[in-house]
């Protein structure tokens, strides 16, 4: 009996790391993605928000995050307490001698799981904000948005606070990661302002292509990938038959909705454009794996196709809306992350039986308020301080020589000759 309890132990905790390690190199894709759909003088501050906020979020939830989002022991379900730095891991006489409240993995597997988690959700606020806001004033709100903001609204539902007692459900993170993200980001464009000549005097809409499309499309195909880690190993097990059978059918319904929302865009596109617009493909497959990630264990295949697909398509009027309004995302995060996030959290309620729409929306409803309002304070502070955004002469320019001093493609600059 107690070598089948520390095999159990051994492969649930294995497949979590691998889960992790998945989900982790979804920052290579969001990299990818993000240097692939800005212009090519802003590459290299991209490339470095990128690979500076995961290791950032990777130290403040060590420190501090971790603590907070899943508390040895809460002052109550709104307010976690603080404590500071990880503790030791499970020893094998607690694994033995726990009984049905055994450890199943080990709490070292469950930080590394839940930190590249944290990052991803920062990683959506990087594209949102690219080729205006200054490198230093990114990073000082990244400290404080996976040190604080973020496990915060974690602990209200996946550390047992008050979301989760009132029965909200959000599996993987529709709402936790991606909304979140982009609660965030919406916050810091708001202050930010558009890029220049994003919008013309008489409300005329300027398209800014990428630099990079292969990158970009690049960059979809590992978020897909990764997502695989995302919404499976959420599942947490995977070492008897029926929790090896859910991790099957959370792959297969996570492929389904990506490809739904993929065509869905396309289409889409098609019909409004008249174009088969490849950037609306990418954000329709990446709206797909946003919308099931709430819940991607319930639906049918066939059901998690149609949820994909309305995420693909509401990704596409979404982006034409915020456009509409002025709010310049250049690739598109707050329509992929926030519009179909939100969707994402109702669409439980068409699966799941435990689900109630009025628990849906008030979770929803929650990690908006909190994440959009503190993270308006904290910009606000941050523009106060430092600054937001480069100068103008700085963003003609081009923030890689004005925040790096390096270009990305310097054969291809004047000062690269």
């Amino acid at each position: 009996m107690n070598a089948i309890l520390e095999t159990k132990y051994a492969l649930d905790t294995f497949y979590l790391l691998m889960s992790g390690a998945l989900v982790m190199w979804m920052a290579a894709g969001f990299a990818m993605l993000e240097a692939g759909l800005v212009r090519a003088k802003n590459t290299t501050e991209i490339l470095t928000k990128n690979a500076a906020l995961f290791a950032i979020a990777c130290i403040m939830y060590m420190v501090v995050g971790y603590n907070i989002m899943y508390p040895a022991s809460a002052v109550n379900s709104w307010f976690p307490g603080v404590a500071f730095m990880l503790g030791g891991d499970h020893e094998l006489k607690t694994l033995l001698d726990g009984g049905d409240g055994a450890p199943t993995y080990s709490k070292m597997a469950d930080f590394f799981f839940q930190v590249v988690f944290v990052a991803t959700a920062m990683s959506i606020v990087s594209g949102a904000v690219a080729e205006r806001m200054k490198l230093w004033a990114f990073l000082v709100f990244a400290v404080v948005m996976t040190g604080f903001i973020y496990p915060m609204q974690g602990y209200w539902k996946w550390g047992g606070g008050f979301l989760d007692g009132l029965g909200f459900l959000d599996f993987a993170g529709s709402g936790v990661v991606h909304l979140c993200g982009a609660a965030a980001a919406l916050a810091g464009v708001l202050l930010l302002g558009a890029r220049k000549g994003k919008y013309g005097s008489n409300g005329e809409i300027n398209a800014i292509p990428g630099a990079n499309l292969p990158l970009a499309t690049l960059g979809m195909f590992i978020l897909w990938l990764g997502w695989f880690g995302f919404n499976g190993g959420s599942e947490l097990k995977v070492s008897d038959v029926g929790e090896a059978n859910a991790v099957a059918l959370v792959f297969v319904n996570t492929n389904m909705a990506a490809a739904g929302g993929l065509v869905a865009a396309l289409i889409t596109a098609r019909l409004m454009f008249g174009k088969a617009d490849l950037t609306m493909a990418l954000n329709g497959a990446l709206a797909g794996l946003v919308a099931i990630t709430a819940e991607p264990l319930t639906p049918t295949p066939l059901l998690a196709t149609i949820i994909g697909a309305v995420g693909g398509v509401l990704v596409v009027f979404a982006v034409v809306t915020l456009d509409r309004l002025k709010i310049d995302d250049p690739v598109g995060a707050i329509s992929v992350h926030g519009v179909v996030g939100m969707w994402g959290l109702l669409a439980v309620v068409l699966s799941n039986p435990e689900a109630t729409l009025m628990a849906q929306l008030t979770g929803l409803v929650t990690i908006f308020a909190w994440v959009f309002g503190s993270s308006l304070v904290v910009w606000g502070v941050i523009k106060a301080i430092m600054g937001l955004r480069v100068s103008e002469e700085e963003e003609w320019e081009g923030v890689d020589q004005a925040e790096c001093g390096m270009e990305a493609y310097p054969e291809f600059t004047a000062s690269g000759k």
